[in-house]
């Protein structure tokens, strides 16, 4: 899941295949933020896509048509990969972006704007094997032979998204400043509709029983597994080969356990043990 050609900016590292330095420069210094604007805001494989769909189809009152006709990376535009060339500040009243960015590289005027944030975290187990599974069809990752080897690596930081730790404490010491909601990729599996429902609040749309079901039904992922508009089949083939595996694999939560021997479970404990230990906050896989 490394990386040979990297971009160091600020401390994080990232690929510099799909990232460049004026670009996240740009969206540092000078980007601006609009009260309208709904971020969703992940670490690399935590539900973005999931979000983006979810967004789509909450904007859209449950319709469809959008989500079925135009590629997700073209609904909900990706604020800081130079991959994507869009003139961002053309877009429209509301923008809906999404965004890998920790919380000192996101946007300086975003905090000091009005506009809203979802910031969506996945137990970092299964985002380790997710990765794993990710960087046999991303381009601009060096695939690693096995999880056990990629295990260090991810608890220093050394992977693309940098340290899951430091993005996740990041978001969480700013939620009190900013109009920020914190999900987790669980509750979205344990209760797609109460999420659902939670996200329409939050933006204040409100969405009629019909138009609620319509978004849950599509958000599913068997119907985004199969919606070529959303798994990346049709994205560009050197950046995501999904004919060396599938983008959307599996979408469940728990799979770690089939690939954590007990000598890796016991290191990645100590290790979430110690960084989290000053964290005021409690995701679901910690009360298990």
């Amino acid at each position: 899941m490394a990386c040979s050609n990297l971009l160091e900016y600020r401390g994080w590292v990232y690929p510099s295949q799909i990232y460049d330095r004026d670009k996240l420069e740009y969206i540092y210094n000078e980007f601006q933020v609009r009260d309208q604007d709904v971020f969703s805001i992940t670490y690399p494989k935590s539900g973005s896509t999931w979000i983006q769909e979810i967004l789509t189809l909450i904007q859209n009152d449950g319709d469809t048509t959008i989500s079925q006709t135009v590629p997700i990376w073209e609904r909900v535009n990706w604020l800081e990969p130079s991959i994507f060339s869009l003139d961002l500040d053309s877009l429209p009243s509301p923008r809906f972006l999404s965004s890998h960015l920790p919380v000192n590289l996101f946007p300086k005027s975003f905090f000091t704007s009005k506009a809203k944030a979802i910031y969506t975290v996945r137990n970092p187990r299964d985002v380790l094997v997710s990765l794993h599974y990710f960087s046999k069809v991303a381009g601009f990752l060096d695939e690693l032979d096995n999880i056990e080897e990629l295990l260090p690596k991810f608890l220093r930081g050394e992977v693309f998204g940098g340290s899951w730790f430091d993005h996740v404490r990041g978001w969480l010491g700013v939620r009190d400043q900013v109009n920020l909601l914190i999900l987790t990729y669980e509750e979205l599996l344990q209760d797609l509709r109460g999420s659902v429902v939670r996200i329409s609040n939050f933006l204040g749309k409100e969405l009629n029983e019909a138009a609620i079901d319509s978004v849950v039904e599509n958000a599913s992922f068997k119907i985004m597994k199969n919606n070529s508009m959303s798994n990346y089949s049709t994205f560009r083939k050197d950046i995501l080969d999904v004919q060396k595996g599938s983008f959307m694999r599996k979408g469940i939560s728990g799979e770690w356990k089939d690939h954590f021997t007990p000598a890796m479970s016991e290191s990645f404990d100590a290790a979430y043990k110690e960084e989290m230990k000053d964290i005021n906050f409690k995701f679901i896989w910690d009360q298990c």
